[in-house]
């Protein structure tokens, strides 16, 4: 078995990556998965043994057999193992199975009195413990966690970058926010950060896209969710891909030129901002259209002077106070408006 060394990411290759399917389901499909994963690329098998879901009807997990099946795993493959925790319970019974590498998953980070009972029970611990980012985009509820953990004497510890849950994106199941994340990955250089592309994606589609530019901005390892039959997986089947996808993907990466980072960074950033604004005028458009429907039942005029010229006035006050010149916010909005004005014409 793998001897962890005080740095633990040392301990694996650069990059190291975790696979296995987004819950175990029975014995023989997670056998199956493991041993289609390439060792050469692959050293932690993951499994969901609990599955924290919206809705009480849907798969919720195998439960603690599941950990019997991952033992199996580690003897016949090699592999070290990890799953996520969510109570103390589930940490007890991670301990008496001998799991290897445990994490802490969104909807639990998100709760300081969930983390605080986790790092409780696992106080001391040489286990390589990962923490996720929660669900909303706020980065001081990630570092309490950690220090939440620290504080309860475990030194092995990495985060996971999964993506946050944002009002709208068609592209993405949990916009990646790569700024957030890699602020928080210069906050804490020595701790070694993951990324999530199934999370981050909800589809196996855009999966490798996420890999290609996590490995651009450096990220230790990823996590990845894979199944020996994805359209049959009894959770998040959308976001699965087979096995032999892992070697197809980072063997595709490796033959690749690094492209300049800083570049990359900034570029990154406005790209995410962009798409964002693209949704975000959608929305706005599909408003001007409910709007004129009310006009027109209503009698109402398509255009009101007095409250564009206040609302223009509003607008223009907010963009000085974020250092944005008043031409500028003028020219965007007219636009915007014009464009509104256009939509509502046509209705009524």
């Amino acid at each position: 078995m793998k001897k962890i060394e005080p740095n633990w990411i040392n301990s694996f290759k650069k990059p190291l990556i975790i696979s296995g399917p987004c819950s175990a389901e029975n014995e023989n499909q997670i056998l199956e998965i493991a041993k289609r994963l390439d060792p050469n690329y692959v050293e932690i098998f993951r499994a969901g043994i609990w599955k924290p879901r919206t809705r009480p009807n849907n798969f919720e997990g195998i439960g603690e057999i599941g950990l019997k099946w991952l033992n199996k795993v580690k003897k016949k493959t090699g592999f070290l193992v990890a799953i996520e925790v969510a109570n103390k319970i589930h940490v007890e019974l991670a301990l008496k199975y001998d799991i290897d590498i445990i994490w802490i998953g969104a909807r639990s980070t998100v709760n300081p009195f969930t983390v605080q009972e986790i790092a409780e029970s696992l106080k001391d611990t040489n286990k390589i413990i990962l923490v996720k980012n929660p669900i909303n985009p706020d980065i001081d509820l990630w570092i309490g966690a950690l220090e939440r953990l620290m504080n309860k004497g475990i030194k092995n510890l990495g985060v996971i970058h999964r993506g946050f849950s944002i009002y709208k994106n068609l592209k993405y199941r949990n916009i990646p926010n790569w700024k957030l994340a890699l602020k928080f990955k210069k906050l804490y250089p020595n701790i070694p950060m993951l990324c999530d592309p199934s999370h981050i994606c909800g589809n196996r589609e855009g999966i490798f896209e996420v890999i290609k530019k996590a490995m651009n901005f450096n990220y230790e390892g990823f996590i990845i969710e894979t199944h020996c039959d994805p359209d049959k997986a009894l959770s998040d089947s959308y976001q699965q891909i087979l096995p032999e996808k892992i070697k197809y993907f980072f063997s595709k990466i490796f033959l690749k030129k690094k492209k300049n980072l800083k570049l990359e960074y900034k570029r990154e950033f406005i790209n995410e901002l962009d798409e964002n604004l693209i949704y975000l005028l959608s929305d706005r458009m599909i408003l001007s259209e409910k709007i004129a429907i009310i006009k027109k039942i209503n009698n109402f005029l398509v255009f009101q002077p007095k409250r564009w010229e206040s609302l223009i006035e509003k607008y223009i006050n907010l963009g000085n106070r974020l250092g944005l010149s008043k031409t500028f916010i003028k020219k965007i909005f007219n636009e915007i408006h014009k464009e509104s004005i256009n939509i509502q014409n046509k209705i009524i």
